[in-house]
């Protein structure tokens, strides 16, 4: 079993910045990707970055390209992602997923272990 808990979301105006942050503890030393994917209520999960955990290769979403960076504290088995130059699009829950098998990255199914998610709200 992998927890994974996320922190970091809140308010900011358009144009802004914010870092979420994903405490993972439990089984991690078998993850191939940590992720982050938006969560909008009722809605399916939509791929926003992912991380080889072995490599360290990087994927996103073309929506975020050049404005989010994932990133990772492999000794403190976190995870990041770093949001710039934030816009009200980029408004809802963003959630952490660990996968635990070589798939396909940006499929919210192939998924494992998900966190609870934390807001992210951007006014215009």
């Amino acid at each position: 079993q992998v927890q994974l808990v996320e922190s970091g979301g809140g308010l900011v105006q358009a144009g802004g910045s914010l870092r979420l942050s994903c405490a993972a503890s439990g089984r991690t030393s078998y993850t191939y990707y940590m992720s982050w994917f938006r969560q909008t209520p009722g809605k399916e999960r939509n791929f926003v970055a992912a991380l080889a955990w072995g490599g360290g290769s990087t994927y996103y979403a073309d929506s975020v390209k050049g404005r989010f960076t994932i990133s990772r504290d492999n000794a403190k088995d976190m995870v990041y992602l770093q949001m710039n130059n934030l816009k009200p699009e980029d408004r809802t829950v963003y959630c952490c997923a660990c996968a635990q098998t070589y798939v396909t990255s940006s499929a919210p199914n192939n998924y494992d272990y998900w966190g609870q998610g934390t807001q992210v709200t951007v006014s215009s």
